[in-house]
């Protein structure tokens, strides 16, 4: 891959990472299992970053983008 490819992708990973701050998964915890008896716990695990990052990649791909051109 070029620079120029590697740059594409960096913007919309970045464009992406903008409007989508975040993302929640879950997971299941067993807290208690006594016979035909067995008692789970769900729990949300937040993933959460700030946009600035997401503005930080897209400069960076269309520094690779601008780069590649010369």
């Amino acid at each position: 891959m070029n620079a120029k490819n590697i740059g594409i992708l960096i913007i919309i990973i970045g464009a992406i990472m903008v409007f989508y701050t975040g993302f929640n998964y879950v997971t299941t915890e067993k807290v208690l299992d006594i016979g035909p008896i067995e008692i789970n716990k769900q729990q949300n695990h937040p993933v959460q970053w700030s946009p600035i990052l997401g503005v930080v990649l897209i400069m960076g791909g269309v520094v690779l983008v601008v780069k590649d051109k010369k």
